[in-house]
């Protein structure tokens, strides 16, 4: 049987950066792919420098073609490329032009299944079309959203001939590669699982390992397939931080002014919501019979001249194990609750309460710190402030969170080499003139 192909994903912006990772990549992957943004980002002057930076390794341009199928074949091939990847979602006129023109050039076409509603049919197809390579693809929004290539990938190995190539890619690790290769993958193709990675050749080699001994990984993973639990969820949150979060939604989501009062906690958990007016306490205190375990109380006081919340209240959340406490309002008794060293975010500290009247609700839609709350909303905190997740897309904000995290990691790790920040990011290039 002959050896799978391991293709590396530079779905970056610059040509420097990607040849970088690539050379510390190079040692286990078969392909490498100048990935459709770097295509758009520099052209292809990034298929020709990759193609001489890498004379030895098989260029594959991920032109993601739709349209002009023949000419654009022809300028990917004319710069070095090896395999041209175009869009299985093409009108078949283009497919056919594409395929001509890859005939008369020499490369080998590849077409990418994304959004493609009936895979399976669709392969037979572009068979029938002469396209060499199908590749199942989730992309990466859709698995922001937990869409999974693996998922369709047997049913279209089983029906195209041996005589095609079958690819799969989107967000693969290790595990994956190694039920990719199971499944009956030729192409296994990884990007951010080693793009991002502050150890590229580790992390290279332990996919590479995956792809070629990776049994016992391929059987454990189908457990990891259902849809994430809540538990999960929650812990995925945990390994990110909130201004990675505020990254992963543009910005939104984040608490404008509510700081902790207590530093060094990390606070994860689903809304309480609390509207009570300014300095009235009961709602918050009844709330805290309500909460337990994972939840985050949140509180929309009103105002931040009088205090809804204090030192008594905060002994009892930690009795009740409950994970922390979010204020659009004051807190008093800020003394005591730092010698609790409880995680508590609010506005303003003040010396005075008010009293217990009972107006206001739990568990209605809020605003805390100009943010929109609902009970069972994601609430993540840390020394940098508080963001609200919508639970609709806790997963995939997660998901793109987690990624945020990892480009930072490879960002990081090229700095520690000695480049600057702007160097990394070539700032100079990107700046409007």
């Amino acid at each position: 049987m002959s050896r799978k192909k391991l293709q590396l994903a530079l779905d970056l912006l610059e040509i420097d950066r990607a040849i970088r990772i690539a050379e510390e990549a190079a040692e286990y992957i078969d392909l490498i792919e100048v990935g459709t943004p770097l295509v758009k980002s520099e052209g292809m002057a990034a298929v020709r420098a990759l193609k001489k930076a890498f004379p030895d390794h098989g260029i594959v341009a991920d032109m993601k073609t739709m349209d002009t199928g023949a000419i654009e074949v022809e300028m990917a091939a004319k710069s070095g490329a090896d395999i041209v990847a175009i869009l299985g979602g093409a009108d078949d006129s283009t497919i056919e032009d594409a395929v001509r023109s890859a005939r008369k050039y020499g490369v080998a076409l590849m077409a990418d299944l994304l959004s493609v509603d009936d895979p399976i049919n669709r392969a037979k197809k572009l068979e029938e079309l002469g396209i060499e390579c199908i590749c199942i693809h989730a992309g990466i929004d859709q698995q922001m959203k937990g869409m999974d290539a693996l998922a369709v990938l047997k049913t279209v190995v089983g029906a195209v001939g041996a005589e095609v190539a079958v690819a799969v890619a989107g967000g693969l690790d290790s595990a994956d590669a190694a039920k990719a290769a199971s499944l009956g993958a030729d192409v296994i193709i990884v990007g951010g699982a080693i793009t991002r990675s502050d150890n590229v050749a580790s992390s290279a080699e332990e996919i590479r390992d995956a792809i070629d001994h990776g049994s016992a990984q391929a059987e454990s993973i189908e457990s990891a397939r259902k849809q994430p639990s809540d538990e999960a969820v929650i812990e995925l949150l945990r390994g990110i931080s909130a201004p990675n979060i505020s990254d992963a939604m543009h910005r939104k989501g984040a608490m404008k002014g509510i700081l902790p009062i207590c530093t060094g906690h990390k606070i994860v958990g689903r809304a309480i919501t609390v509207r009570t007016l300014p300095g009235d306490w009961a709602k918050p205190v009844e709330a805290i019979d309500r909460a337990g375990a994972g939840n985050v109380i949140v509180i929309d006081n009103g105002r931040a001249d009088v205090a809804p919340w204090g030192g008594l209240a905060t002994l009892s959340c930690m009795n009740r194990k409950i994970e922390g406490v979010v204020i659009d309002g004051a807190v008093r008794d800020v003394d005591e609750i730092r010698k609790f060293d409880y995680p508590l975010f609010a506005r303003a500290i003040v010396p005075n309460a008010g009293e217990p009247k009972g107006y206001g609700e739990i568990g209605a839609e809020i605003i805390c710190g100009g943010q929109v709350v609902r009970d069972g909303d994601y609430i993540v905190g840390d020394d940098s402030g508080v963001v609200v997740i919508p639970k609709e897309r806790a997963y995939e904000i997660a998901r793109r969170a987690k990624e945020v995290y990892k480009t930072e990691l490879r960002i990081r790790a090229e700095i520690e080499r000695g480049k600057s920040l702007s160097e990394v990011l070539d700032l100079a290039k990107w700046e409007k003139a």
